[in-house]
């Protein structure tokens, strides 16, 4: 690709300077109490967050400075903004609701270094599919939730009382800083066959956010939050197995199904409680009730008895 100019070099810092600006007026709109205009800012810094670094490796315009003005951004948009607007909504003039939104501050903050860190160092193929913890923009719009659903209810429930509020913040700034694997949408590759589909759907999703946002934002939420077992599942099975890191994603479904019928070929299930193979029980012989020895005890080689359990059987159930 041919060397970008440095107008072409500015746009990605443009967009980057863009969600900093949105995540700076989101706490604006919290100080007066516009609370719909506040979620909609850290909305837009979300959007502009994803779209700095696409555009920046399309136009091989990535530098050193966009990474670290883009880290600043996330810790303003996704740090600081949503932990003010938490605190200006629900903690005003508590201590206690400080140090929490302090908690997540930092923890955004943590996290953001942690990703800079992780880039340096040398991962497998598999690993560029999952991002370390909760990324930022989730993190921020997770803990904006009880807010989103009280300003689309527009009732008190428990899920804006202080203290769901508080632990709901804690959680939040824990999810930051695990080490829960997470899908990044980064490196979907769609099938030219499904172009067409994705395009309608996404049509439909703009229709959907522009006519209900709130809602739209509760059910986005809501799927982010379920994703996270399959995530991990995802993440464990591409650790065990190398030949799927290299490939597409049809040719894993493959290799899984594979697994799956040699797998059950081999005879790898789950052990049943209560039964012992049959090529056991034919080669273990039950003493007879006069022999003296009580009842389930099998000969050893050396003439000594050894019970059903040291032997690691168990008896076949009566039918």
């Amino acid at each position: 690709m041919a060397p970008s100019g440095p107008g072409v070099r500015l746009l990605p810092n443009a967009i980057t300077v863009l969600a900093m600006c949105a995540g700076l007026s989101a706490v604006h709109f919290a100080n007066v109490g516009m609370w719909g205009a506040a979620i909609a800012s850290i909305a837009a810094a979300a959007i502009f967050d994803g779209l700095d670094g696409r555009i920046a490796r399309m136009l091989d315009a990535t530098s050193k400075m966009g990474a670290e003005l883009d880290s600043l951004a996330d810790a303003i948009s996704f740090g600081v903004a949503p932990a003010l607007a938490i605190y200006l909504w629900k903690f005003e003039g508590n201590r206690a609701g400080w140090v929490i939104a302090l908690i997540f501050a930092v923890c955004m903050v943590v996290r953001l270094a942690r990703f800079n860190t992780l880039l340096e160092k040398e991962q497998p193929p598999f690993a560029k599919e999952f991002f370390v913890g909760v990324p930022a923009p989730a993190g921020g719009l997770l803990l904006l939730l009880p807010l989103i659903i009280e300003e689309q209810v527009r009732t008190d429930g428990w899920w804006n009382s202080p203290i769901a509020v508080g632990v709901w913040t804690v959680v939040v700034a824990l999810l930051l800083v695990s080490r829960i694997p997470t899908l990044s949408v980064k490196t979907v590759k769609v099938p030219p066959r499904f172009v067409a589909p994705l395009l309608v759907l996404i049509g439909l999703l703009a229709a959907a956010v522009i006519t209900f946002p709130l809602v739209a934002l509760i059910v986005a939420m809501v799927l982010y939050l379920a994703h996270l077992p399959y995530s991990v599942r995802r993440y464990m099975w591409l650790s065990k197995h190398p030949e799927a890191w290299t490939v597409t994603g049809v040719e894993r479904r493959a290799i899984r199904r594979a697994h799956g019928v040699a797998a059950r070929r081999l005879g790898l299930r789950q052990p049943l409680h209560g039964r012992v193979a049959g090529a056991a029980m034919r080669a273990v012989r039950r003493p007879r009730r006069d022999s003296g020895v009580a009842d389930g005890a099998v000969p050893s080689a050396n003439g000594r008895r050894r019970s059903w359990r040291q032997l690691g059987l168990r008896r076949q159930p009566k039918r």
